[in-house]
This record gives structure tokens, C-alpha cells and sequence, in this order.
């Protein structure tokens, strides 16, 4: 093997990692993305108790193309109700994290290396976690400050390891999956009251449900911000700026 042979391969894993990236860019921008995940939840209604699992599997597909995850989450609450729509969410949301993650890690290393490599507050983020990899991560996946498709791929250049990149995900995600399942499913109960069919359990249900919307929404509120707090504390101030 020639010396140069290393540099090849290096280049060659670049050109395809770049290339693969571009493509997915393009496709966002030619394809209906919205439309496109709204048939993909109206199709996994229709499939009655395998939905859930269906709803799972296409987030994996969804992460690694960088398409939008709100929508499925909201479509989750809309179509399934709370318990349901969070389970299969944040099975599906942890599976496609850490499907990017190691396309992050592998396939497209170099591109992502180059993508942030001048953003001064991943590199804190960077140093952060190799002192408290699961802390660090757990803390971002808290606060909405952080694009979760970016921190998906990011995370993968990393020295984070693997079980505590997963596990951190999905405790870091999990009250933003709640909050937004269950904004789905007040939106289906409104939709409902509006077309005059009512609600299911009456005026007492929903008077609850709206309860527990409300208090979701300030605990998420609270925990966000007490994990920007944390976050600061953590990584230096001045590189945790947003751009």
C-alpha cells in the first residue's frame, strides 16, 4: 500500500459524505417535506395497532435526512393520543439520534468536523464533554437552544460514548416529546369540539386535559431554563452564544 494511500481513502470518504449530505439538502428543497410526512402519519393511522412501530421506524429515515421532527411528534399526539404517541416517539427519536450519530461518526466525520469546526460554542461544547460526556449531552438535548439535528451528527465527532449519548438523548428529550405529543392531542380534541362532535368524557375531561397542558408546558419551561443555567455554568459563557 502506497503512502498516499491513506489520504485517498480520506478524500474518498469526504467526497462521499459530501455528497451524500448534498443530496439530502437538495431533496428538502425540491421535495414537499411537509406534505411528505403528513401522508407518512395519515398512512400509519390506517395501520391500526402497528402503527405505533411504524411511526418509530420512519423516524430513524427522518433524522438522518435532517427532516423536521415536530411534525411527527405533533402527528404522534394527533393520531395516537399521549401515552401512546410519547412512547412511540421517543423510541423512534432515540433510534433516529443514534442513527445520525454514527453516520456522523463514520460516513460523513470529515464534513461535519468541517461544518462546525468555526463554531466558537461547539468547540466549548467539544471540551465539555470530554470531561462529563453524559451530563453535557443530557443538558443540551434539554434546551431547545440546540438544533437537534445538528447536536445528532455533531455529537458524533465527539468523544461521547455511545451508551451515554443514547441514554442522555432520550432523558433530554423526553419532557420537549411530552410537551409537543401533547400538543397534538389538544389540537385533535379541538379540531373535534369545533366540528361539534364534543369531547370524549365531557366538559370535565377536557377542562383536566387542558390542565395537564398547561402544567407540561411550564414544567418544560421550568426545565429548560434551569438547564440553560446548568449549561452556562458548564461551558463558558461567551462560546454558548446562539447564531
Amino acid at each position: 500500500m502506497s503512502e498516499s494511500d491513506p489520504a485517498r481513502s480520506g478524500r474518498v470518504k469526504l467526497i462521499v459524505g459530501v455528497s451524500a449530505l448534498a443530496g439530502v439538502a437538495l431533496l428538502g428543497v425540491l421535495l414537499p417535506v411537509r406534505d411528505l410526512l403528513t401522508r407518512a402519519l395519515a398512512g400509519v393511522e390506517e395501520l391500526g395497532a402497528l402503527g405505533p412501530l411504524a411511526l418509530a421506524a420512519i423516524w430513524i429515515p427522518a433524522c438522518v435526512l435532517l427532516l423536521p421532527g415536530s411534525i411527527l411528534t405533533l402527528g404522534a399526539g394527533a393520531v395516537f393520543g399521549v401515552a401512546v404517541g410519547v412512547v412511540a416517539v421517543s423510541v423512534g427519536s432515540t433510534l433516529g439520534a443514534s442513527a445520525a450519530f454514527w453516520v456522523g461518526r463514520t460516513l460523513a466525520r470529515e464534513w461535519v468536523e468541517r461544518k462546525v469546526a468555526h463554531l466558537a460554542r461547539f468547540g466549548a461544547i467539544d471540551r465539555a464533554v470530554r470531561r462529563e460526556g453524559f451530563k453535557i449531552v443530557f443538558l443540551t438535548r434539554l434546551s431547545p437552544v440546540f438544533p437537534f439535528n445538528l447536536l445528532n451528527y455533531a455529537y458524533g465527532i465527539t468523544a461521547v460514548r455511545f451508551r451515554d449519548y443514547v441514554l442522555a438523548s432520550w432523558m433530554g428529550m423526553l419532557p420537549g416529546t411530552i410537551l409537543y405529543v401533547y400538543l397534538g392531542a389538544a389540537a385533535r380534541n379541538l379540531a373535534g369540539l369545533a366540528a361539534g362532535g364534543g369531547a370524549s368524557g365531557g366538559t370535565a375531561r377536557t377542562v383536566l386535559f387542558a390542565g395537564g397542558l398547561l402544567a407540561t408546558a411550564a414544567v418544560v419551561v421550568i426545565v429548560t431554563r434551569t438547564a440553560r443555567k446548568a449549561i452556562d455554568r458548564a461551558v463558558p459563557h461567551e462560546q454558548t452564544e446562539t447564531r
